[in-house]
């Protein structure tokens, strides 16, 4: 859709935001958690870059930030036409890397969505009632924002999804949540027909 076009402003955009010290209160993104998760992300990048399954728009590896040289940063990066077979789209990267798929209708976009083994979250902007109902209701997502970046919803609801992306065998919304809480009593018994007639409410004493 037109949105393909956006890519160099988002491109542009995300190369002002500053990189550097968590602690800092002027800091848009911080480092990443460990030196082995900088390398899986660089990595990543540079695998897709390679196999030709994304192209990079805007290229954050190698950044050094004066004053924590050693420190696990990787810039804002920017992946464009990343295929569905692109390890920048299979693999979850978790670092500042914005991976950009091409869909042409909002079909083809569920379509997308569906084929996917995950379903965590997912989220649509639009200003198309029509086009956000279609989507709330058709998408494979257990979390769904519509012009919501993060969909995370409220703590009563607590955090799921669906297909690969659920923990556990119930989801925790609606019913489901009241039988998470509840404790299963398994009763076995055993009863032996015993006519009326040999009912007695007197307690019996020894063998009388």
């Amino acid at each position: 859709g037109e949105a393909r076009g956006w890519v160099p402003e988002i491109a542009a955009r995300a190369a002002r935001l500053k990189v550097g010290c968590g602690a800092d209160a002027s800091t848009d993104v911080g480092p990443l958690i460990s030196p082995a998760a900088l390398r899986r992300a660089e990595d990543l990048v540079s695998r897709a870059e390679w196999e030709g399954t994304a192209e990079v728009a805007l290229d954050g590896r190698g950044l050094r930030v004066p004053g924590y040289e050693k420190g696990n940063f990787l810039g804002p990066t920017v992946l464009d036409r990343v295929s569905l077979s692109s390890p920048a789209y299979t693999e979850e990267i978790f670092g500042p890397v914005l991976s950009c798929i091409h869909a042409d209708s909002l079909d083809e976009a569920l379509d997308i969505i569906e084929k996917n083994p995950y379903g965590n979250g997912c989220a649509l902007f639009t200003s198309s009632g029509a086009a956000a109902r279609k989507f709330q209701r058709e998408v494979a997502c257990g979390q769904v924002g519509i012009n919501v970046p993060i969909p995370v919803p409220l703590p009563m609801f607590s955090f799921t999804g669906n297909k690969a992306s659920i923990r556990g065998d119930i989801n925790f919304y609606g019913r489901q949540g009241i039988n998470f809480y509840t404790q299963i009593k398994t009763i076995t018994s055993n009863w032996q027909y015993t006519p009326e007639s040999f009912g007695s409410t007197v307690m019996p004493t020894h063998d009388k």
